[in-house]
């Protein structure tokens, strides 16, 4: 079994700043690309970031140069710093990680966290 578990969510004025982190866990041989996505009321579950395990980063454009995105591989944990907040980042931010659970799997399985609450209050 794999579990993420994420911390960090809270309520946070408008401006301010909050770390959420996702540690995985379990049975996992090497994971590729980690995520963050937000689901708002009534919205879609969008991509706020991604980081291959090379580092690579990628953001959306609503967050890109307030978010920053890191991982630490040897802990399998990935985190996300969340600078000038706004109340439209309100939302449930789940982490998702892409991973290959044996050597000899063929292809990687998608885990994801059980989310963590943002509010954003202006």
């Amino acid at each position: 079994q794999v579990q993420l578990v994420e911390s960090g969510g809270g309520l946070v004025q408008a401006g301010g700043s909050l770390r959420l982190s996702c540690a995985a866990s379990g049975s996992i041989f090497r994971i590729n690309n980690m995520a963050w996505y937000r689901q708002a009321p009534g919205n879609q579950r969008e991509l706020v970031a991604a980081i291959t395990n090379g580092g690579s980063t990628n953001y959306a454009d609503s967050v890109k140069g307030r978010f920053t995105i890191s991982r630490d591989n040897a802990k399998n944990t990935v985190s996300l710093q969340m600078n000038g907040l706004k109340p439209e980042d309100t939302a449930v931010y789940y982490c998702n990680a892409q991973l290959f659970r044996r050597a000899w799997s063929a292809s990687t399985t998608d885990y994801w966290g059980q989310g963590t609450q943002v509010t954003v209050s202006s």
